[in-house]
């Protein structure tokens, strides 16, 4: 499995990894094998979130955290609507215990709410991280006005990474928000990068372009899409999977490398579609 470096962590993760978002209503015990699996193939960036099942998924997975802890990136987000300082603090502390584990590797706000000032949030982060709960912190759902905000606010170096939806119908970040944090150092990661159960049919342009490549190549066309998210620095992708033949049909997507003409072709049948504002689903 691919590493690279995760933002200014200074630390390698792979590039595919593993996402948890609605694993509440897959079979548990086929879904932890799934993690497991994964695990065991290189996919230790494992992401969830107290939403999640309003915390169900925390505690699901908490059995594999609890037995592999030292091998896991383990990130979960806030909620919004508990970004204050205080409830920051109450939160983590709720996903840590839902986690059986005494520290996050990177906690992140779940999109932003005017109603909240970021310096709160962040504050508590800070907090945070300076008492050992998490080590590194950072954003999900936010735009370029939005991220320039938080770096005036905590400083360069200080936001790790971005969460962000893309995939291959959803290319909107493309435009500024990767070059942005590419610029600044911050890792981008792709969620839902398969399109939440819209990936492209054979009956479209671009689903054949995808086939054709991986007809040549005798791998799976999910393989292919993957490789061309994470072949731009800076990006990760974090599907989910929840049986073992999804997971470890993921992880061989962390090793291709697409040609210059493959990447070409597809960009050409998936063009990017310009947006006002940065989607979340």
């Amino acid at each position: 499995m691919r590493t690279a470096p995760f933002g200014p962590t200074g630390i390698d993760v792979p590039v595919i990894g593993q996402g948890t978002w609605n694993i509440e209503r897959d079979d548990p015990d086929e879904a932890v094998a799934a993690l497991d699996a994964g695990l065991d193939a290189g996919m230790t960036h494992i992401d969830t979130a107290e939403l999640y099942g309003h915390g169900k998924v925390e505690r699901m997975i908490a059995p594999i955290v609890r037995q592999r802890r030292d091998e896991i990136f383990l990130v979960s987000k806030v909620l919004p609507q508990n970004a204050s300082y205080d409830r920051t603090l109450k939160a983590c502390e709720q996903s840590l215990q839902r986690l059986g584990t005494d520290h996050l590797d990177v906690y992140l706000l779940h999109w932003r709410e005017r109603r909240t000032p970021l310096e709160e949030t962040f504050r508590a982060f800070e907090a945070l991280e300076e008492a050992g709960k998490i080590r590194h912190y950072g954003v999900s759902n936010f735009d370029v006005e939005d991220l320039e905000e938080a770096v005036r606010i905590v400083g360069e170096g200080k936001i790790v990474c971005n969460q962000v939806l893309y995939h291959l119908n959803e290319r909107t970040i493309e435009q500024r928000l990767v070059p942005w944090c590419r610029n600044h150092g911050i890792a981008v990661v792709a969620y839902s990068p398969f399109g939440s159960g819209r990936f492209p049919s054979t009956r479209t342009n671009g689903g054949r372009v995808l086939a054709s490549i991986a007809e040549r190549r005798n791998i799976t066309v999910h393989q292919v899409a993957l490789a061309f998210l994470v072949q731009q620095s800076e990006v990760f992708a974090i599907p989910k999977a929840a049986r073992v033949e999804h997971v470890l049909d993921n992880a061989r997507a962390g090793d291709l490398e697409l040609t210059r003409a493959e990447m070409q072709s597809i960009s050409d049948a998936f063009p990017v579609r310009p947006r006002k504002s940065l989607p979340m689903i």
